[in-house]
This record gives structure tokens, C-alpha cells and sequence, in this order.
């Protein structure tokens, strides 16, 4: 037998096995870094998140990306170049981690490396008929296993497309396994780059799970931010959009989207939103005389409405419409107060914060990730039933280090 596939077997034997999340969103923010400790597997799966760091891109990553992210035309040199060099940047990065963590590589099992999304395609996007939906990853996981010594399981989205998924959202997985509640109906917000939540009823029906993207989250709030105001990121604490006014018009061009009306679950990206979108809106609307205070304020509207009005038409058809829910809020929306604001004034549920279910939720996202990596070595797939869009699979592509 093959030493690796012996060490996987051995591997998946273990009651606990320490696996490193990676996740790197639409937002280009950098590379969250999650070291858990997993047991189990499955509804069995329980986790400990033992460390965790955000290691913020450097301009001149994000410029590097932004070559090619979401973009039509590119060089195509540049894409492949990009593949290795953002997988030996992964590595180096978990080597840095580790060395401040004090953990020698020698007590990790497993990296479960998400990549960078640089185009994200679902058929309901480019209405090509010849072709399904497409996403792309990038940030080789061979090379991230070759540079740390790790055995790395990554380009999990590829096997959710094959299997007639459209490659997101994939937090349902983790979600089920890790938060699902007997005593509640819950539904687990994420407002990264892009709105997507997950749906967990309390009789933990896997058939009655529900997922799906909601539209923009920060991504277009981001974006006007840095076209403005290039020495900033984000709008931090919603310091400009409340100097400004929700101008309704834009806001109902922004909305006269068919992303809106298509049923679910449904996925998009910032191939759909993005700043020529939102000027495209301004044109339409003519409001291109607005304030650029008064064009965030209306985005961040834009986020909330559009997320609120998905999870509002998600609990309308469920089996579950009259009962109660909680709503877990992660993602770097959460810490835009205003956006919750907004948010809480829309939908008649309790909002609280992952971090009461024992996870950072900013660490959530590559916490799942190492969830999913623990199911493609010790779970199997779970019956979600025939529904489209939530295949029963296991995820990832395995990279040995020799």
C-alpha cells in the first residue's frame, strides 16, 4: 500500500485530528488561518477552534488578484502564474502561524485550504447553454502540501458543481454538522463578500436544510469605499454611510436585478456585483449626482433588504413559517452596525452573534472548511435528499507532501 494512503487510513482511525481551515473570501481581505482540534465525524462532528489569525493581503497581492478576479479578459499567463505563487504565499503564511503558535508541523494532520475565488460562474450568471455552472479557485493545494510538509485537501467546490450544485454556498455542510439545534429553528447569516445563509430547523431533517446566496453583503460597499476613498477598506463602523441618506430610487434600480426573482437556492458573486453594476444603477436611475455618503448609506440598505427579503421568502415556504427562529450573524457585515441596524428593523427574529455558540464568526468560515476536510477523510456523504442544490457528497482534492 501506498505510505500515504496508509497514513490517510490511520488518519481517519484517530478520535481527534487536528486539521488547519483556510479561507480567503470575495473580499480579499487576506488569509483566515483556523487551527481546531475535530472529533467525530458527521452530526457526530464536535470542534475545538484552538487558534486563530487573519493575515491581511498586502497591496501588492490584492493587486496581483485583482488582475484577474471576476474578470472576462485576462492574461492567461498571469492566472497560471498566480495559481503557484498564491498556493506557496498559503503556505508561508501557515508557517508563520505555526512558528508563533509554537506548534511544530509535525502535530498537524491536515490543511483544508478553501483557495481564492477569482471567477465564480452558475449557469443563471453567463446563460450559456452549451455549459453548466463553473467556479475557479485559485492557490494549488500540491504546492501548499509540497512547502509545509501537510498533507492539504482543497478545490472543494469543484465536486458541489459536478454533482449539479453551482459550487456554493458550502457552509451548509459545517453548518448542519456543527450547529444544528434541537431546541431551535436556526438560521446562520454569513455576510462576507456575498449574503448566503443556511437554514437548520430544529427536528434536524437533513431534507428540510436550506441554502443559499443572498445577494451582496459587503462586496459593492467595499468597492465604492476603495474607489473614493482609496486609504481605506471598508466603511469602518459605518462612519460614512450614516453621513449620508438611502436614496429609494437607487435603491429600487439596484434591486431590478433577475438574481432577485430567481428561485432557490441560488449563487452569485462579484462577477454580477461589482462597481459597474452599481454605476449602471446610477445611470438608469439618474442619480449620478448623489453624494458618495449618500451612495454607501443606500448600498448598505441595498445588503440589508436584499438579505432580509431572502430569508423572509425562505421561512414563507418552509413547513416551519409560524414558528419562532434565531438568526446567527457572522462575516465582516456583523461588525457593521448599521447594516444591523438595518437588518433588525427588517426581520422580526432575534439576532445574536456566532460567537454565543462558542465560535468566533469570524472564524467560522475556515473552521467549516476544516470540518469538510474532516469529512472527506473520516465522515461520508450525507443524505440531503434530491433537492437541487445541496448534493450528498464529500468535498476536496487530497495533495500528499512527497
Amino acid at each position: 500500500m501506498n505510505p500515504n494512503i496508509e497514513s490517510l487510513y490511520q488518519l481517519a482511525k484517530k478520535p481527534t485530528r487536528t486539521i488547519i481551515g483556510l479561507m480567503s473570501g470575495t473580499s480579499l481581505d487576506g488569509l483566515d488561518v483556523a487551527l481546531c482540534e475535530i472529533s467525530g465525524a458527521s452530526k457526530n462532528t464536535t470542534v475545538s477552534l484552538k487558534e486563530f489569525e487573519t493575515i491581511p493581503y498586502s497591496d501588492e497581492v490584492k493587486t496581483e488578484i485583482r488582475k484577474v478576479f471576476a474578470k472576462k479578459t485576462i492574461d492567461f499567463q498571469h492566472l497560471a502564474l498566480l495559481n503557484e505563487w498564491i498556493g506557496i504565499l498559503h503556505a508561508n503564511m501557515i508557517k508563520d502561524c505555526l512558528k508563533k503558535w509554537g506548534i511544530p508541523n509535525s502535530e498537524i494532520d491536515l490543511i483544508a485550504s478553501h483557495g481564492q475565488t477569482v471567477m465564480h460562474l452558475p449557469k443563471i450568471l453567463h446563460q450559456l447553454p452549451r455549459f453548466t455552472n463553473a467556479t475557479l479557485q485559485i492557490g494549488d493545494g500540491d504546492h501548499i502540501a509540497v512547502h509545509t510538509g501537510i498533507t492539504t485537501i482543497s478545490d472543494f467546490r469543484q465536486k458541489h458543481v459536478a454533482a449539479g450544485g453551482e459550487g456554493a454556498p458550502l457552509a451548509v455542510y459545517g453548518d448542519y454538522f456543527i450547529f444544528g439545534s434541537s431546541e431551535e429553528h436556526r438560521i446562520m447569516l454569513n455576510l462576507g463578500g456575498i449574503g448566503n445563509f443556511t437554514f437548520l430547523p430544529k427536528d434536524q431533517n437533513p431534507e428540510q436544510v436550506f441554502v443559499t446566496d443572498t445577494g451582496t453583503g459587503n462586496t459593492l460597499i467595499d468597492a465604492f469605499i476603495q474607489l473614493h476613498f482609496p486609504e481605506l477598506s471598508f466603511d469602518k463602523d459605518a462612519e460614512i454611510a450614516r453621513k449620508g441618506k438611502v436614496n429609494q430610487t437607487l435603491l429600487f434600480a439596484l434591486k431590478d436585478n433577475s438574481f432577485f426573482t430567481e428561485p432557490f437556492p441560488k449563487t452569485t458573486g462579484p462577477e454580477l456585483f461589482n462597481l459597474d453594476y452599481v454605476h449602471k444603477a446610477m445611470r438608469e436611475s439618474k442619480t449620478e449626482q448623489l453624494s458618495v455618503e449618500d451612495v454607501v448609506a443606500t448600498l448598505t440598505r441595498f445588503s440589508a433588504e436584499t438579505a432580509a427579503e431572502a430569508i423572509l421568502d425562505a421561512i414563507s415556504q418552509s413547513e416551519y413559517k409560524n414558528d419562532d427562529y434565531l438568526i446567527y450573524v457572522s462575516g465582516g457585515g456583523a461588525h457593521n452596525p448599521l447594516l444591523m441596524e438595518y437588518l433588525k428593523e427588517l426581520v422580526p427574529y432575534s439576532f445574536k452573534n456566532t460567537d454565543e455558540l462558542g465560535i468566533s464568526g469570524d472564524a467560522k468560515e475556515a473552521l467549516l472548511f476544516a470540518v469538510l476536510a474532516n469529512e472527506t477523510v473520516a465522515g461520508g456523504p450525507t443524505n440531503f435528499g434530491s433537492r437541487k442544490g445541496i448534493p450528498s457528497i464529500t468535498m476536496g482534492k487530497i495533495s500528499f507532501p512527497n
